[in-house]
């Protein structure tokens, strides 16, 4: 962990561990960096403070190994690497950019989207669910039950990215029966990185909004340019690891490269640049019922302005995540003096957050991906 007052001043004397004693919520590397730091600090320290007292709550899952992902990734005892190792799943096709040894977005080109789940069909949603929704999904419990997965499962791990897009849809009163919506839905997905090689995971989308065409615009600086315009036609589901599963029947050739002209339930199309610079190219033939920027680090890039500016003028649903609570404060605080107003939507915890542990994060507050939400 980084000393709090890192790059403030004078020069870092060792590891970070003097802690802040009325928050415990940051670290520094010396009694003199606390001090020192404190006229910065003492401005968000009782903020801290109540966030801290919601530790178990953020460390709350259903999963057999809840424990191991967020406690013993929090001091040190496990790894992104271990967990993932001890599944077999390190390095392993959508899994590879789960950890900092893995791929980033720069290797878009060089995975597939054809990418399977690496494991055991009880343990993933290869196939389709054995009924519909038939009524909002609140917690990873609900859902693993109703697509029967064994909660010893890491799917939540991948999940999380469909699964906050349907929990923000429900939220600002977006379903497959809300008549606004009519037979189509579109969604402007606004800096996406590691999920574009998961891109496969956003077929879930098909049965958590059914009967709806989804069409999902990702728009971002992380999009190869090369790959700008391109759009991803997803009607199934990735497979499991298992030769004789009827889904490597029923999946054959249905995730294919650059459509033209053909509709399914789910398409993607990836825009390369920032959402200011692109809207009017995108909504051409797409203006969204949703915004949806997943850890968008609102409040610590100054990109992010021109954009709220746009999406207050064109007053469409924004929902915005992050890793934690702070960084959801500081975003609203940013978002508020841009626009003159508070929030629509207040900051909440995202109950399919990703439930493995952020490594190295600048808090002692625990942090996950997707964590937190909140809408303008």
């Amino acid at each position: 962990m980084k000393c709090a007052a890192n790059g403030s001043g004078t020069r870092c004397s060792g590891a970070a561990t003097t802690v802040c004693a009325r928050c415990e919520a940051v670290a520094y590397c010396s009694l003199s960096h606390r001090i020192a730091h404190w006229n910065h600090h003492k401005n968000e320290c009782d903020r801290l403070k109540q966030q801290m007292e919601s530790v178990d709550l953020l460390n709350h899952f259903p999963f057999t190994f809840f424990h191991q992902a967020t406690f013993q990734v929090c001091a040190k005892q496990e790894t992104r690497c271990s967990f993932l190792s001890k599944r077999g799943l390190h390095q392993v096709g959508m899994w590879m950019s789960e950890c900092h040894c893995g791929a980033s977005s720069s290797s878009f080109d060089l995975l597939g989207l054809n990418n399977g789940w690496d494991l055991p069909s009880v343990l993933c949603p290869c196939l389709g669910p054995e009924s519909l929704v038939s009524e909002q999904l609140c917690s990873w419990r609900d859902y693993y039950k109703w697509r029967s997965i064994q909660l010893d499962s890491p799917v939540a791990l991948l999940l999380h990215w469909p699964l906050t897009v349907y929990h923000a849809a429900q939220l600002v009163g977006i379903t497959a029966l809300n008549l606004a919506v009519s037979d189509k839905l579109y969604i402007h997905y606004l800096g996406p990185e590691k999920e574009l090689l998961q891109l496969a995971v956003f077929g879930e989308l098909q049965v958590l909004i059914p009967g709806v065409h989804i069409h999902i615009e990702l728009v971002g600086p992380a999009i190869p340019p090369q790959r700008d315009g391109e759009k991803i036609s997803i009607s199934k589901y990735p497979c499991c690891n298992e030769a004789k599963c009827v889904c490597k029947l029923e999946n054959e050739n249905v995730i294919s490269g650059t459509q033209t002209g053909s509709s399914s339930a789910l398409t993607l199309r990836l825009w390369q640049g920032f959402y200011h610079d692109r809207y009017k190219d995108i909504v051409k033939d797409s203006f969204p019922h949703l915004i949806i920027a997943p850890n968008g680090g609102v409040a610590a890039y100054s990109s992010w302005l021109p954009s709220i500016e746009l999406i207050e003028k064109i007053n469409v649903p924004a929902v915005f995540t992050d890793y934690c609570e702070e960084a959801c404060h500081l975003a609203a605080s940013c978002i508020k003096t841009v626009t003159g107003r508070s929030l629509r939507l207040p900051v909440q915890l995202n109950p399919f957050r990703q439930p493995i542990a952020v490594e190295d994060s600048v808090l002692l507050l625990p942090c996950y991906s997707n964590c937190f939400l909140f809408g303008m």
